[in-house]
């Protein structure tokens, strides 16, 4: 708890953002070093204001860090700074990576090899089935899907990674002790299993407007390169996707109909250079050597790890799932396809769907899980 004093007082100075931060970080090798050099040298050596060197020599740790650090331990909530060996390598090269994160999970090597997937909260179910789909095939090939915990396109993408039991990050626009959106409070529990939800803020911060832009530089910078899945152009994840290609990280775009609002904000992004995607293969020959070298053999095709429970399913059950693909279908026009009755079919679907190898969508739609 005393090693992250120093990091704190800094953080807390009026007029040091994560930029300075970073730049004096660099500079002076420490916030120790920072807080305990003098004026003249803060004003020579890290070319700061004389009034901004004056405030961080005066400077004494915030009130309050000490409740706040004993609030994140009691929460099981650890707290890695920028010069941790577990603090995202890719984060730390760009101009202005967070001096703190908050974790709940583990980030771990893995984390080196992360594509962002982003999209509209109001999803249609194409952009859902795509994401989760495009999440699951990155998570097989050992890629850790990092989003943003938002309903939508985000939960599918965490989603699509823990359904084939892969590893996601959650990066959120509030602190860890107010989990944002609440309905996505036992998916967070999930995802911090077997990967991390993270962020930049104390533990009780509220979901502010402001935080989110904030929160999308971490999400994109953090990732070797962000998916955009369905996107109005106004949509927050066109942030996401610019501060990625800010950071001199690739941008890809999901196309969908050509009148739907919802993708006129990726079809513009693929207009302005982001690479089109139709399948993984699209994302993953971009990083031959930094992911696909690490993630697997890219002429290996894709498979689903096998299920134990598959195996059980009756015949009925297997001629229904050969009639289902990965978009959803109604179970109206399922039970017309294989002429069976509606109750009869929805038996089978509960079997398929225990046995885990369906998803049902709202409204009675179902499709293959990915």
């Amino acid at each position: 708890m005393e090693r992250l004093l120093p990091w704190f007082t800094l953080a807390g100075v009026r007029g040091i953002g994560a930029n300075l931060f970073k730049r004096l970080l660099t500079t002076f090798g420490s916030p120790e070093a920072v807080l305990a050099a003098g004026v003249d040298s803060l004003c020579a050596k890290g070319k700061i204001s004389l009034p901004l060197a004056r405030a961080i020599v005066a400077q004494k740790p915030p009130q309050g860090v000490r409740a706040e650090l004993a609030a994140a331990q009691a929460a099981g909530v650890r707290i890695v700074t920028y010069t941790d060996a577990d603090y995202p390598a890719l984060l730390r090269q760009i101009p202005d990576p967070p001096p703190l994160l908050y974790v709940m999970g583990t980030l771990g090597a893995s984390a080196r090899r992360s594509i962002a997937m982003v999209g509209a909260r109001s999803a249609t179910e194409y952009g859902l089935t795509t994401a989760r789909d495009l999440a699951s095939h990155l998570a097989l090939r050992g890629i850790t899907v990092v989003s943003g915990l938002a309903l939508g396109i985000d939960t599918a993408a965490h989603l699509g990674a823990l359904d084939v039991e892969g590893r996601t990050v959650a990066v959120l626009g509030s602190g860890l002790g107010r989990i944002y959106p609440a309905d996505n409070r036992r998916l967070a529990r999930r995802i911090a299993v077997s990967g991390a939800v993270i962020s930049e803020l104390p533990m009780r911060a509220g979901p502010d407007a402001h935080h989110f832009p904030r929160r999308n530089r971490i999400i994109s910078g953090m990732s070797l390169g962000t998916v955009v899945v369905e996107a109005s152009r106004r949509s927050g994840a066109l942030i996401t996707a610019r501060m990625a290609a800010d950071q001199n990280r690739e941008v890809f775009a999901v196309p969908g109909s050509v009148g739907s609002l919802k993708s006129a904000g990726t079809h513009l992004l693929i207009r302005q250079g982001a690479k089109l995607v139709e399948r993984v293969e699209d994302i993953l020959e971009e990083f031959p050597a930094a992911v696909l070298a690490a993630g697997g053999e890219p002429e290996t095709p894709v498979a689903l790890p096998a299920k134990g429970p598959a195996a059980t399913i009756s015949d009925e059950g297997r001629l229904v799932l050969a009639a289902l693909d990965a978009y959803p279908v109604h179970i109206d026009v399922l039970a017309r396809k294989l002429q069976l009755p509606s109750g009869a079919l929805a038996g089978i679907l509960l079997e398929l769907e225990l046995a885990g190898v369906i998803i049902q969508w709202p409204g009675k739609r179902f499709a293959r899980k990915p």
